[in-house]
């Protein structure tokens, strides 16, 4: 028998509390990965940040139960202790966090921060493990 584990990445919500002067990207996204394969999470502003993106485009991860962990700032500067795995890039309104190599225990929600000059807004995925699947061999 093997078990072939598959993650489901698909859009949860937004939180865009401000002046109202930016949006962000809202299409639904749904995507499968199996372990092993790299996943890439999308975030989109109709404007740039108001500061140096360099400095205020950060991503989160959150399991159940708790605290959000950041694990990219600065666009694509890496927590301490954050694997390699995990990379962050982009530039002007256009920001994408990859996870190479994902692991069932990447099961999370990930969360695109970005400060504005009109407020913080962020942008919330969920990548879950979708139930192992046994294949006769």
């Amino acid at each position: 028998l093997r078990a072939a584990a598959q993650f489901h990445l698909f859009y949860l919500f937004i939180l865009s509390e401000s002046s109202g002067q930016v949006t962000v990207d809202q299409t639904p996204t749904v995507k499968s990965v199996s372990p092993g394969e790299s996943l890439s999470i999308s975030c989109r502003f109709s404007s740039a940040p108001g500061c140096s993106p360099r400095a205020c485009i950060s991503w989160y991860q959150q399991k159940p139960g708790e605290a959000p962990k950041l694990l990219i700032h600065s666009v694509s500067s890496r927590q301490s202790g954050i694997p390699d795995r995990f990379s962050g890039s982009g530039f002007g309104s256009s920001f994408t966090l990859t996870i190479s190599n994902i692991q069932p225990g990447d099961a999370a929600d990930y969360y695109c921060q970005s400060y504005h000059s009109g407020g913080v807004f962020t942008q919330c995925y969920r990548a879950v493990q979708k139930p192992l699947t046994h294949t006769l061999q």
